[in-house]
């Protein structure tokens, strides 16, 4: 194989229509355009969503909700994900580096500690957030929250 060789697969390539010139090419005279009217003519734009005149989607849908500008989304770990991490590794101190050595987390998202499962080790964990059960079952455990 060379360079000079190469050549698109067959039928991957189209040639494009050029439309208006003259008859001989099968698309002059009206160019594809049909007989007068407004779409024959130049300059001619349909409005966005526009259909035929039928109410269009847009405004048969009724309006609902909002978006919060100041919601975060949290990453969510539990209480029985950060005892088996503890259990495996041996470690008494879990952060976000932790969470991203076990495949986790990417590290670039903000991480919230929840409450589901048991803790009986003696942690320091380290979040963005953690929920309130969360933060009583770790201190009960003997263990210490920072929110980073």
């Amino acid at each position: 194989m060379k360079l000079h060789t190469l050549k698109p697969a067959e039928g991957s390539t189209h040639s494009r229509r050029r439309i208006g010139r003259g008859p001989g090419s099968g698309l002059g005279g009206t160019s594809t355009r049909g007989h007068k009217g407004a779409k024959a003519r130049s300059g001619y734009k349909r409005k966005i969503g526009f259909e035929g005149g039928q109410m269009p989607l847009q405004r048969r849908v009724p309006k609902s909700g909002f978006k919060n500008i100041n919601h975060k989304e949290y990453f969510a770990v539990n209480l029985s994900t950060l005892q088996r991490i503890a259990e495996a590794k041996n470690l008494t101190k879990i952060g976000i580096e932790e969470l991203v050595a076990a495949g986790l987390t990417n590290g670039k998202e903000l991480v919230k500690i929840l409450g589901k499962g048991e803790l009986t080790l003696k942690l320091e964990v380290e979040a963005n957030a953690f929920s309130k059960t969360a933060e009583e079952a770790i201190k009960a455990a003997g263990g210490n929250t920072t929110i980073i």
